[in-house]
């Protein structure tokens, strides 16, 4: 029997080529690693930039009306944070500190940057760490039952379902399932990560579900659990619908190829087909989507954290950006940059993993 002649759905053609060329795994993480390394320093250089032409004075919204009154206390601020400097000047100076590690110090908490990022990201990881494995886990199982039913009403019924996920605003589905599932028929908290008052876990890693597990707190795990769950599931709403409109492409087109028609012509049994034969290849695809939708999440959980009061980055940037506070704003805009640089790369060395025809050498 002939070995399948179509390759199921791949990675984009430059992205394997790039896997193949390479001289072995460390060659091509350190390419890719330079490769990063670059866009992090363009994405400083756009961000300051964007940051430094926003109308306002970050003077006038750090110190208020009355300071910015005083002549002597707002040139101090200006000296103190190099505000005064040409802004090609201002730039260099805080790269040169970029590169040292210092993220410079936030005007609206005067605390080092690298500090406050330190403290809010973990919330935002786990946040969007919940979000990502709803997302996977019912996107796939809607997206492969959608393709398994091609044309009969379950699909049609998920592809509505999906298409409305992509759809409806995140502030509006959050303020809405707030309003419903939190005050009208208090199934779920709306407010922070844990009741009021209640202490959190000692930190270990950051994430408290992570932190409770490991101290051993059942109820703290509970609680945080109870209050996680409905921004999660807010933010997967987006992601479910697209990675089920990716997996039905995806399973799909493994469907029509003719070594599925040959397992089946074996005898295997349809469950073994699915999951060995169909889910694998159909994979590729789907992780690069879901790689770039994690990311997503992490930068773009501004308006779910400010409606739930999360504590995470995607409040800090909120309250930075009406601050005007420029280390805290371009230090969430390096950290989110990073973020997306490593995401793709863990997504590449993936490739070879779960699609053996892919090499990274």
């Amino acid at each position: 029997m002939s070995a399948p002649t179509t390759e199921p759905m791949q990675a984009p053609a430059n992205r394997r080529e790039s896997v193949r060329r390479g001289s072995g795994l460390g060659g091509f993480l350190g390419r890719r690693a330079i490769a990063g390394a670059f866009l992090v320093v363009g994405i400083t250089l756009v961000a300051f930039v964007l940051t430094h032409v926003v109308p306002g004075d970050p003077a006038a919204a750090a110190l208020g009306q009355r300071a910015i009154e005083d002549p002597a206390t707002v040139a101090a601020f200006r000296a103190r944070y190099g505000l005064d400097d040409p802004l090609w000047k201002q730039y260099f100076t805080y790269l040169f500190g970029l590169l040292h590690g210092d993220f410079g110090i936030s005007q609206q908490t005067r605390r080092p940057v690298l500090t406050d990022l330190v403290e809010y990201l973990p919330p935002t990881i786990e946040l969007a760490l919940v979000a990502i494995v709803i997302s996977l886990v019912v996107g796939v199982a809607l997206g492969t039952v959608a393709a398994l039913k091609r044309d009969r009403w379950p699909d049609q019924l998920i592809r509505v379902v999906s298409l409305t996920g992509v759809s409806v605003p995140t502030f509006w589905l959050a303020l809405t399932a707030s309003l419903i599932f939190s005050v009208k028929l208090g199934w779920f908290s709306s407010t922070g990560q844990l009741d009021p008052g209640y202490p959190k876990p000692p930190t270990v890693t950051g994430l408290l579900l992570v932190d409770s597990l490991l101290d051993n707190d059942p109820f703290t795990f509970q609680m945080g659990l109870h209050h996680i769950l409905l921004p999660a599931l807010v933010l997967a709403a987006y992601t479910v619908g697209l990675i089920t409109r990716f997996t039905r492409a995806s399973v799909l087109e493994v469907l029509g190829n003719d070594y599925i028609r040959s397992a089946h012509a074996k005898g295997l049994p349809r469950r073994t087909v699915i999951l060995r034969h169909v889910l694998r290849p159909a994979m590729v695809p789907i992780i690069t989507v879901s790689g770039l939708a994690f990311g997503s999440l992490l930068s773009g959980t501004v308006l779910v954290e400010s409606i739930f009061s999360w504590p995470g980055l995607g409040q800090y940037a909120y309250k930075s950006s009406l601050a005007l506070d420029l280390p805290a704003v371009m230090g969430v805009s390096v950290i989110v940059a990073v973020i997306y640089v490593v995401i793709n790369l863990v997504i590449d060395v993936l490739y070879g993993v779960i699609d053996p025809r892919i090499r990274l050498s």
